[in-house]
């Protein structure tokens, strides 16, 4: 405590505060609903988004969400819940889903409506209106940290075809989908949460590969588009996507015919704020043409009263009209009207109480999706069998979080069959940047695991000094790896539990 006494928030008209508080969905700190965020949801907050931290059980989700109605009966309640890697609602134990990648080279669009269809029913489950997928990137760049195995794939058509597809089988469930990051987010090496990553592409090269997922999404009716926190200096060299109105307005709206709600990415990343504050920042994200503003994932009701009066200042002063925060608003509410009665409240489901038991079919049909090397087909045909695991143990990026991965994802869950025992009582050593290569491994063959081993020098030394010392490695990574290949004997494209069971799997009940 500094003893200065909180600024009073000041007098607005009461319909012009509840119209900028529509635009607005916040994250906050708990795993119940705060009296403040409460307050905020009577007062007309357009909604919540819910992340990890903020759920223990389906139960507890569905009284949180509960509790958020029974404030605002049309507020949006979103999440990003991918499918994979990036998981909300199985961030305790991994998720139990393929992910984008492995899916996009199953290349089975109805397998990936059922999927994204399942995951709807889960989510609608719980209460949750708006997820914030698919992710339709194009990942140009294996080089890329955010999004990698959260793409589809590198071919346009590829993202397209599976991109509808998700976005039909989760509104099935009457779950609003999501596609993002316009106008694309896949030909960089740099994550948004961090810096302003930079995409020189013309208008023209847009459209012959980003835009095409997009405009798929668009015409298999996704309800609503995010903007991404990168520049495209050919298109605004001056502002990032979020708040350039020549992006929002003139290629979403304008040339792609989007006519539904443009949702911003978290306008606490540094691509979005780091240079001029989230309340400036929603300003201009308003002020470009979106109309729901992601905040974040701890917000307070502090953030909120900055930002609210921040955008009345900014209509004060000329910059945005009262009409454009009019029609943003009025695109959430009207949003979530449409979701309330597209489908009845669903009872409480049961979203974490299955998610300990994989299905086997399920996981051995993923296994064709896995790429392997010659050295990893000898290695399983000779029946090799590891004396020791090395997991490398990297930085996820803040989209992933820290939600469990791979085999060791599934072993956690006490899983006692053959492949599960026997990977589970292998000694494991655990190699993070800070550590040097593995040294009290047992003789005798050994597995490396890691995620986009290529792109980690930590990880490359270890696999490097150990193929040195050792010979027989199998390296595995569980990311999207190098065009090479030189460090993944074992390409699984993606680490959610699914994949874990289903490497598991192909190693063998002696791994």
């Amino acid at each position: 405590m500094t003893g200065t006494a909180a600024a009073e928030p000041r007098l607005l008209d009461p319909r012009l505060a509840r119209r900028i508080a529509a635009t607005l969905l916040p994250g906050f700190v708990g795993t119940t609903l705060p009296g403040w965020l409460e307050r905020r949801l009577r007062d007309g907050l357009g909604g919540v988004c819910v992340f990890g931290p903020n759920i223990v059980s389906a139960e507890q989700l569905r009284a949180l969400t509960d509790a958020i109605y029974a404030a605002n009966p049309e507020a949006i309640v979103a999440i990003d819940e991918e499918g994979g890697d990036v998981t909300r609602l199985y961030y305790a134990t991994g998720s139990p889903y393929p992910g984008n990648a492995v899916l996009g080279r199953l290349g089975d669009a109805e397998r990936t409506e059922q999927v994204a269809a399942r995951v709807g029913a889960e989510l609608r489950a719980v209460g949750v209106n708006l997820d914030f997928a698919p992710d339709v990137d194009i990942n140009s760049n294996p080089d890329n940290p955010v999004i990698g195995v959260r793409s589809f794939g590198v071919s346009p058509a590829v993202v397209a075809e599976q991109g509808a597809a998700w976005v039909r089988g989760l509104q099935s469930a009457g779950v609003a989908a999501c596609a993002k990051h316009f106008p694309g987010h896949g030909d960089t090496a740099q994550d948004s949460h961090l810096a302003l990553p930079v995409v020189d592409l013309s208008a023209a090269e847009l459209r012959e590969r980003e835009l095409v997922p997009f405009r798929a999404a668009v015409e298999a009716g996704t309800r609503t588009v995010m903007t991404s926190h990168i520049l495209l200096p050919q298109l605004d060299a001056a502002l990032p996507a979020t708040f350039s109105h020549p992006i929002v307005e003139g290629l979403l709206r304008g040339e792609l015919g989007f006519d539904g709600l443009v949702v911003t990415d978290a306008l606490d990343m540094l691509g979005a704020s780091g240079e001029r504050g989230i309340p400036e920042a929603a300003v201009l994200a308003l002020a470009a043409g979106c109309d729901l503003l992601c905040l974040g994932t701890e917000n307070t009701d502090e953030q909120l009263t900055a930002i609210v009066e921040a955008v009345a200042d900014a209509i004060a002063a000329g910059r945005l009209t009262v009409e454009r925060v009019e029609e943003a608003a009025g695109r959430v509410i009207g949003l979530a009207a449409e979701l309330r009665a597209d489908v009845e409240p669903a009872q409480a489901g049961s979203a974490s109480s299955g998610a300990l038991v994989i299905d086997p079919v399920e996981a051995r049909a993923i296994v064709p999706a896995f790429e392997l090397s010659d050295a990893a087909r000898s290695w399983l045909r000779d029946g090799r069998r590891a004396s020791g695991v090395v997991r490398l143990e990297t930085v996820a990026n803040i989209a992933v979080g820290t939600a469990p991965w791979g085999p060791f994802a599934e072993t956690a869950t006490g899983a006692e069959d053959g492949a599960a025992a026997a990977f589970a009582a292998l000694p494991v050593v655990e190699v993070t940047e800070e550590d040097s290569a593995p040294t009290s491994l047992p003789d005798g063959p050994v597995i490396v695991i890691g995620k986009d081993n290529h792109r980690h020098a930590f990880a490359r030394e270890t696999i490097d000094r150990l193929r040195a010392e050792r010979g027989d490695v199998l390296v595995v990574d569980m990311g999207w790896p190098a065009d090479d290949r030189r460090y993944a004997d074992i390409a699984t494209f993606g680490a959610s539990r699914l994949l874990g069971r289903a490497l598991l799997d192909l190693l063998g009940p002696g791994s």
